[in-house]
């Protein structure tokens, strides 16, 4: 289901929950939500209003992704740049790495299975900024 983009940064600032399976309507709806919203990138799921730790977003390809509980392990080629967000009005000076590997788990019959993998670029820039969200982080 789409969902509304959540601009209340008492909402946003909340670090999130650690996602279970049982949040599997969660990731649908930020597939959805992350579907329907032009020039979208990524979404965390407090942007549409739920407290879990889920990530969705669109690799290089355009072909969209779910995270539950990613963590960033590992960051390399650290730089600095001003990001946008589809919930905040104002860019954010961060400082992003341009390599990255992260922990996360995925749905796989039925229960979460954990993963590692390696990012660069723009998707490694996008996903930091979700991880961010899942923090509670501003940015």
């Amino acid at each position: 289901m789409i969902k509304e983009l959540v601009k209340d940064e008492a909402v946003l600032s909340q670090p999130c929950e650690a996602a279970t399976i049982d949040d599997a309507g969660i990731a649908q709806d930020l597939l959805d939500t992350l579907a329907a919203t032009e020039g979208a990138a990524c979404l965390a799921a407090n942007q549409i209003g739920a407290t879990r730790a889920i990530i969705a977003y669109l690799d290089d390809a355009d072909a969209p992704h779910i995270m539950y509980n990613p963590k960033l392990l590992l960051g390399l080629n650290a730089f600095k740049t001003t990001e946008g967000c589809l919930t905040r009005d104002e860019e954010s000076a961060v400082t992003r790495f341009d390599r990255i590997k992260v922990s996360y788990e995925e749905p796989v019959d039925g229960a979460l299975k954990a993963r590692k993998a390696d990012f660069q670029g723009w998707t490694a820039q996008i996903i930091q900024h979700m991880i961010d969200h899942c923090k509670g982080k501003l940015v």
